[in-house]
């Protein structure tokens, strides 16, 4: 079951307006969310992986056609998806993460964290594996979620140091450090040594940018 998908059809269903952000007239393919003409769904094959991933998304961000952390549901199994909410822990991740089989990491900069928090290596106790929570939304958002989350303060932090900027074609001008949540996961697999599944994620992250800006160009 794709639990990014089933978020999606519970805030759409909540949804007491339409959402109105760049895209939102086209008529879009209801699973991956791309122009009709555009989709890519028979490129959504679940590979075997030995790590999973918690998306923390901002409320707006499950609605909005530019996400790419739906994208790592399409390729690792063990993909969960939660609303953050600023007034109260989100229990059903707590949940997760205290689960035996789970090392959780919060991935965020590390500059924004208290130095012993932060891991640069995935290490987790033998017989568990690493679950990457992720923050997704826009950069602000995910500032926003980390600052005002103390309850994942439990969690070690993960933190990625990439050396070149965004290859997020579809941003203005990408700024060294702030990637895409799809890029970022695609990092933490190859650090997690599946390099298969981390080609299969940039591959589809480059695919969605390719089809989109064709998309815009042919409108």
């Amino acid at each position: 079951m794709n639990r990014f998908l089933s978020l999606y059809a519970e805030r759409k269903a909540a949804a007491t307006t339409t959402f109105k952000g760049r895209g939102a007239r086209r008529v879009r393919c209801e699973t991956c969310q791309m122009p009709q003409q555009h989709c890519f769904c028979d490129q959504a094959i679940l590979q075997t992986s030995h790590c999973g991933f918690a998306l923390l998304m901002h409320n707006m961000e499950v609605l909005r056609p530019s996400n790419t952390g739906r994208f790592i549901a399409d390729i690792i199994p063990d993909t969960h998806a939660f609303i953050w909410q600023r007034t109260e822990p989100c229990q059903a991740l707590l949940n997760l993460c205290h689960q035996q089989q789970w090392q959780p990491y919060v991935v965020f900069p590390a500059h924004f964290s208290e130095p012993q928090r932060v891991h640069h290596d995935i290490a987790p106790p033998q017989g568990q594996k690493p679950l990457f929570i992720m923050l997704d939304g826009s950069w602000r958002e995910a500032r926003k979620m980390f600052h005002q989350s103390p309850w994942l303060d439990q969690f070690p932090v993960i933190s990625i140091n990439p050396e070149q900027a965004s290859r997020y074609g579809l941003r203005s001008s990408p700024v060294k450090g702030q990637w895409a949540t799809a890029e970022v996961a695609a990092q933490l697999l190859a650090m997690n040594g599946e390099h298969n599944n981390a080609k299969l994620l940039e591959q589809r992250f480059k695919s969605f940018t390719q089809q989109t800006l064709a998309g815009r160009n042919h409108q």
